[in-house]
């Protein structure tokens, strides 16, 4: 029996007892503990007002939790849709990624294998399954905003750049983040994005941030792309092989890339195979 029960015991001692225990079931009740004792006082035994108030409670209840499981539904209903609104526009935005191979073979599958191999690192560091989702979504924008870039950028024959192209590329995550920027969602894939081409030792752009000041994702990123480059054949260069592709991994990290993630990533290669 409650203590709001009790005083009004008290105060009206005139009530018989089943008043006071069906008080107590409702405030239960109110309290959105929908149980079935109240059905009790409908059975024959208590008076007809007693009978009566307990068959509407009953009815109330009926009804208010029908409602609730239908907003329930409502609410599920809407996070599916949510979900599905996410991944379209997501692999909207990836389709537009891709269409950069139409100009450049090299870039033409880059991305996707660059997605592939940050996705394999991080589940090897055993990041969380939502991370790992994340990072690979980061892998595959992460060259979105070389979309702003001129035709010369994608025929140029030569590994040397004029210093007007340089400035051109260094503005790529910067566009690449403005471009994805109103996509609430994407979360961290922005910094990703941003950040990518940011080295260990601060010399890396377009920030020039180091160590723990970029981020996870970007740093994991960034192993990929490079290895990617390294092995991939380009217009001006032959990929390397992978010992080649591993030791130029190995004489970059601690400069541009994480060491730590340099060996996780040459362990994760060694023992599954390169992506195709």
């Amino acid at each position: 029996m409650t203590a709001q029960t009790k005083r009004i015991q008290t105060q009206h001692k005139a009530f018989p007892l089943e008043v006071y225990d069906l008080v107590d079931i409702i405030e239960e009740v109110a309290r959105g503990s929908y149980s079935n004792d109240i059905m009790e006082f409908t059975k024959p035994g208590h008076s007809e007002m007693i009978q009566r108030v307990a068959e509407a409670m009953g009815m109330m209840m009926v009804k208010v939790e029908a409602r609730e499981a239908h907003l329930e539904k409502l609410i599920e209903e809407l996070r599916d849709l949510n979900l599905q609104l996410k991944s379209n526009v997501t692999q909207t935005v990836i389709t537009i990624a891709n269409a950069l191979g139409a100009r450049d073979s090299y870039t033409e599958g880059h991305a996707l294998r660059v997605a592939i191999y940050s996705e394999r690192l991080a589940r090897r560091i055993t990041l969380p399954v939502e991370e790992q989702e994340k990072i690979r979504i980061g892998g595959m924008l992460h060259d979105i905003g070389k979309i702003g870039f001129s035709d010369r950028m994608f025929s140029n024959q030569d590994v040397s750049f004029s210093k007007d192209m340089a400035k051109e590329i260094h503005q790529h995550p910067k566009i690449g983040e403005a471009i994805l920027k109103n996509i609430d969602f994407l979360g961290p894939v922005l910094g990703y994005v941003r950040c990518h081409h940011e080295n260990i030792d601060g010399t890396g752009y377009p920030d020039g941030l180091r160590a723990d000041e970029i981020p996870l994702g970007a740093k994991i990123i960034s192993v990929a792309d490079c290895f990617d480059a390294i092995s991939t054949d380009r217009s001006y260069k032959k990929g390397r092989i992978q010992e080649e592709a591993f030791a130029i991994l190995r004489q970059i990290g601690g400069k541009s890339l994480s060491s730590d993630l340099v060996e996780s990533f040459i362990q994760e290669i060694q023992e599954n195979g390169m992506a195709e």
